[in-house]
């Protein structure tokens, strides 16, 4: 039974679904619906071929605290009547931590895609997430170098960890041809590689008033010396709706649209010089397109990315937004073990292995 709750889930979890179908398992998909737009979860479904989900649970946002305590009870329900014999989560969103901690009290193994990320931030909601849900993992499938002795150094039994690679590359190599051909840089009247491509989300860069005025301030003046292109999250639209900004930054010449579905994004990815952002996923598939990355935030938990790939960390400070320049010049693709396009193979072929013993003593799909 595989768990997905927000958008980098679908896109992590897209290549073990499809491999474990090749190999004739019996799976369920369950959406929690933490993040939820109709028509934004009908394209990402699209885009990445994935069949509608078996279950969806409608948790829908709120607190920290209600969102987990909400997906924990719906999904406790699900256990209970489906018996699964495998619970596979992803990431390190609400939704993650909550159904693994719901099947663990059950009984009920799990398997944690994404394991041994860590940032060391604990104001970070999504450090809070992984750790205790690699903790409550039994199957814990890490996908970069460091991730192992992370998890070894909190104790983590050696024999539970299995180096498996990044999944996000896999779809990302699975659709890159795709998402180059749509060229949706030319819809915007961009010219490749001359551009820059921003995403801004996280609570920290967004929800402080004083601080999206100042973030503000430094985006305008990023639209005035360099095309620059803004997929507005709805979290971020509506904190720039509230302070009446966001027509500051259109009239910068900045072109803020709706958010994108995973091809359109891909594709802007693929044709940015420049990418600004305060996502960990983004990080990963700008390194391994070769796309240059500007992380603003204080810390990452992929640090790979800035040891072998493309990406800068800027810090917190809004001003170090004036450093993010596009370069015309092309992209070199950066070689990180294991980000190969075949981790979900190695997935499917080691919970595979996994589950087929349990399946005696266990019921349900």
């Amino acid at each position: 039974m595989h768990v997905v709750g927000a958008r980098p889930n679908f896109v992590k979890m897209a290549p073990v679904i499809e491999a474990l179908a090749r190999r004739g398992e019996s799976q369920l998909v369950v959406h929690t619906g933490q993040h939820y737009d109709e028509r934004m979860s009908d394209e990402m479904f699209s885009d990445l071929q994935l069949p509608a989900p078996d279950l969806f649970l409608g948790i829908g946002s709120g607190t920290h605290g209600a969102q987990t305590a909400r997906a924990m009870t719906a999904f406790e329900d699900v256990l209970l009547e489906r018996r699964p014999r495998l619970v596979v989560v992803g990431g390190d969103v609400n939704s993650t931590l909550a159904c693994a901690l719901a099947a663990a009290k059950l009984g009920i193994e799990v398997a944690h895609v994404e394991s041994g990320l860590r940032s060391g931030d604990w104001t970070m909601p999504e450090e809070v997430n992984r750790v205790l849900t690699d903790r409550l993992s039994d199957v814990l499938l890490t996908h970069s170098p460091e991730a192992e002795g992370n998890l070894l150094a909190e104790g983590i039994e050696a024999d539970r960890i299995h180096a498996v690679g990044n999944t996000m590359i896999d779809s990302l190599r699975k659709f890159e041809g795709e998402a180059r051909r749509r060229e949706r840089w030319r819809s915007l009247d961009l010219d490749e590689h001359e551009y820059v491509l921003i995403t801004l989300h996280r609570p920290s860069n967004v929800d402080d008033p004083a601080r999206l005025d100042v973030l503000v301030d430094e985006l305008c003046r990023l639209g005035r010396r360099a095309p620059a292109v803004f997929p507005v999250h709805p979290r971020t639209r509506a904190k720039l709706e509230q302070t009446g900004r966001l027509g500051d930054l259109e009239a910068s010449g900045l072109r803020c649209v709706e958010p994108l579905g995973y091809l359109d994004f891909l594709s802007l990815e693929i044709g940015a010089g420049a990418v600004l952002t305060d996502s960990g996923g983004v990080q990963e598939e700008t390194s391994a397109l070769g796309v240059r990355c500007y992380t603003l935030r204080p810390n990452t938990e992929r640090p790979v990315t800035i040891e072998q790939g493309t990406n800068v960390l800027l810090g917190d400070d809004p001003a170090t937004i004036a450093e993010v320049t596009p370069s015309s010049l092309p992209p070199a693709p950066c070689l990180i073990p294991l980000w190969d396009g075949h981790a979900g193979e190695r997935i499917a072929d080691l919970l595979g292995s996994a589950t087929r013993p349990l399946a005696a003593s266990a019921s349900g799909a």
